[in-house]
């Protein structure tokens, strides 16, 4: 189908004029929603990926890897089959409290999408209520169901933020997730020691460079 110029443009300059919050809300609704894993499926091309590399899938070592290999897979992806709604579980309070929220060190587990290998960290995720807090647990879990997920850690970083977001409606949201990406590490430039850090700041992390030092500082 030929894409209107104009449509675009008439896009752009609508989204240039969203809130954070509203762009968080669109964000997070363009996520492609995903129905059961097809084990199956998954089984057969385990078994056909082991013939590939020149592998005998009837060998006892192999014999029920394929089955394995695809529960595994369909564990490492169940993000796909969660809804934030489900995994916040209403599990918002109100609260006076003002001032930053902070978890650290969340540790997180992803799957590179480019080359289906692990990349492996921790999540910092903070959040300035604004007459809501969330339960505690919920912020782990969030980040779980969009690790959970094939991905790219630049991805991961914004879609925590916009749940949080959407979610809390908070005066501001900051996440910062730091990996190490086995697909560089087992292949390619094969850096062993290479961290890649990422962070998405919303509002008043973003606007005021007072509270935005104040989280930093409080990552040190």
């Amino acid at each position: 189908m030929k894409r209107d110029g104009n449509s675009d443009v008439a896009t752009g300059q609508a989204r240039n004029h969203e809130t954070e919050l509203e762009a968080a809300e669109r964000r997070i609704a363009s996520l492609r929603p995903c129905g059961a894993a097809k084990l199956a499926g998954m089984e057969r091309s385990f078994h056909d990926l082991l013939e590939a590399v020149g592998e005998d899938p009837e060998r006892q070592g192999l014999v029920k890897t394929p089955c394995r290999a695809a529960r595994a897979f369909e564990f490492l992806t169940n993000g796909y089959r969660q809804s934030l709604d489900a995994v916040v579980n209403e599990a918002i309070f109100d609260s006076d409290a003002s001032e930053i929220v902070l978890v650290k060190d969340i540790e997180l587990y992803s799957m590179c999408e480019h080359h289906l290998l692990p990349f492996v960290g921790k999540a910092h995720v903070a959040y300035i209520p604004n007459g809501k807090v969330i339960g505690l647990s919920k912020v782990a879990r969030i980040v779980d169901m969009f690790a959970r997920r094939l991905q790219i850690q630049e991805n991961l970083t914004i879609q925590v933020a916009d749940a949080l977001m959407k979610t809390l409606h908070p005066t501001g949201v900051a996440v910062v997730i730091e990996a190490k990406h086995l697909c560089m590490m087992m292949r390619g430039v094969e850096k062993q020691n290479s961290v890649m850090k990422t962070s998405c700041l919303l509002g008043s992390f973003k606007e005021d460079g007072r509270t935005r030092s104040e989280f930093l500082a409080l990552l040190a």
